[in-house]
């Protein structure tokens, strides 16, 4: 391992490589603040200037791209509610009420702080423990991805507010019902296309995300004009935009978050077909759970544990994808698959043999993270408070710039007119159902675990011959569905057993 890291230093610290390092990180900072454009466009308009460098520079520079866009997408989540990449989403729950309240440069901040411990974090899990856990990512099976995803649902209960449980398991029934429009990829039939041709791929992720967020963040505030109290209240917050100090309370709650989410995120990661977005909004939900009544109640309204533990698990799941990608060949999400194109495009197969045969490659990839890491953290801090003045824009400048973005972001995807009408429609739907306070969460991560929960539910009754013993069959997915069942039960039940303790309490000091 030593040896591997002298190699990887060399390679990474060459001046080229550094300089590839810090344009990777920019462009990708640029591209992942900008609503609409990821990390998978990012790379895609880079692999034609990589396939120029040799291979050890060009992977650098994508990797740099990767968690830079990433690193870069949480800053639209928080300023205008608009989230730049898929795995900012859940950041946008807290950063965007914190940013309401004047303190963007604070929220900045916590994303800055956050989003670098996950990625250094995610790097030395990467270095130690790459070849054991590429072993560990080929035991789960089908079977055990649909028991993820059942326990990813379980987190509805960290986006349902008081009493809106009900509202909460309504919406993720929609977003469940979303996910599976379009071609049954098993059998080739069209399902809830209505004869729409633009439908047969499904409805796009992105465009439901930016319809459901920014635009109808945009639409609610032209609907709802603000009074002469919220005007003044608006004034006081864009005076405090820049102050981005974290008091030693906070930090001291950012720190077992942030431990705790990059283990989970990283692990999230390993897993092929996984992601930083299912990473981030596990992470959200666990700490919800694990912050008490009065903690958890924050969650929502501004909770620095909100941004903390999405940024940290999504920086940290972006690390861990590469688990799968170099040591298995197998691309753990739609990013790292572009990046799997591209070494086969240099010649080179990942595999168990990737750090054997071509260490420099292997090794030059995990130091140019934590390179990489140091870099973005660098470049980002002092523009924090330069970057907060966004919102001191005027809301008659800034919503039609809100909406301009979200619809060219949407188009530049796919180049279809249809997403934007399709888009406009979901966004008034939006609006209808904020008016009528339905959390909107819900839907979006009912929409990410469907598609998922589906193939692998199918790919399980195939190799089960139909029968639905594979629940109980394999330790893994028996251990996984309890956590699940105890993680949804355990909110529900908890009030009743205080309930039960205060009566049983009050009739022993009646007796006394």
């Amino acid at each position: 391992m030593l040896e591997g890291i002298f190699i990887g230093l060399a390679t990474a610290m060459t001046p080229f490589n550094l300089m590839m390092v810090v344009t990777g990180c920019l462009t990708g900072t640029f591209i992942g603040m900008l609503p609409g454009l990821g990390p998978m466009s990012a790379i895609a308009l880079m692999i034609p200037i990589a396939a120029s460098l040799d291979p050890s520079a060009g992977i650098i520079l994508m990797a740099a791209v990767y968690y830079g866009a990433i690193f870069g997408g949480s800053t639209s989540s928080i300023l205008i509610n608009a989230p730049g990449v898929a795995s900012t989403v859940a950041t946008s729950f807290d950063g965007y009420p914190m940013a309401k309240k004047g303190m963007a440069g604070k929220a900045l901040a916590i994303a800055a702080y956050s989003s670098f411990s996950g990625g250094v974090i995610g790097a030395i899990l990467l270095l130690v423990a790459a070849p054991y856990l590429a072993k560990v990512s080929l035991s789960f099976h089908s079977t055990d991805y649909f028991a993820l995803m059942v326990l990813g649902l379980t987190a509805v209960a960290a986006f349902s507010g008081k009493g809106k449980v009900i509202k909460a398991l309504l919406m993720t029934v929609i977003g469940l019902m979303l996910s599976t429009v379009g071609t049954d990829q098993t059998q080739g039939v069209q399902r809830f296309t209505f004869g729409q041709i633009d439908l047969l791929d499904g409805i796009s992720f992105l465009m439901l995300v930016m319809a459901t967020f920014a635009l109808s963040e945009a639409l609610m505030a032209i609907l709802k004009p603000l009074t002469g109290k919220d005007r003044e209240r608006e004034r006081e917050a864009h005076e405090n935009l820049g102050s981005m100090k974290l008091s030693k309370d906070e930090v001291k709650d950012m720190a077992p978050v942030i431990g705790r989410s990059s283990i989970l995120g990283f692990i999230i990661g390993v897993l092929p077909g996984a992601g930083a977005t299912i990473g981030s909004f596990l992470a959200y939900g666990m700490e919800q759970r694990l912050a008490g009544p009065k903690k958890g109640g924050e969650f929502g309204k501004g909770s620095v544990r909100g941004i903390a533990a999405p940024e940290t698990a999504n920086n940290a799941s972006a690390t861990g994808s590469f688990v799968p990608l170099l040591t298995l060949g197998i691309p753990g999400s739609g990013t790292t698959a572009i990046m799997l194109g591209a070494l086969i495009g240099y010649g080179i197969q990942p595999g168990p043999r990737l750090y054997i045969d071509q260490p420099e490659i292997f090794w030059s990839v995990i130091v140019s993270m934590w390179l990489g890491n140091i870099i973005l953290l660098v470049l980002n801090l002092p523009l924090i408070p330069y970057i907060a003045k966004v919102l001191t824009i005027p809301a008659r400048f800034l919503l039609p710039l809100i909406v301009f973005f979200s619809l060219i972001g949407v188009y530049f995807v796919s180049f279809n007119t249809f997403d934007i009408h399709l888009m406009v429609l979901f966004g008034v739907v939006a609006v209808l159902f904020r008016f009528l306070d339905f959390p909107m969460a819900p839907m979006i991560l009912g929409f990410i675990l469907g598609k998922m929960m589906e193939d692998n539910l199918r790919r399980a009754l195939l190799i089960n011959d139909d029968s639905w013993s594979f629940l109980w069959e394999r330790g893994l997915t028996v251990t996984i569905l309890l956590i699940a069942a105890g993680t949804l039960l355990v909110p529900l039940l908890a009030p009743r057993v205080q309930i039960f303790l205060a009566r049983r309490r009050e009739g022993q000091g009646e007796g006394g």
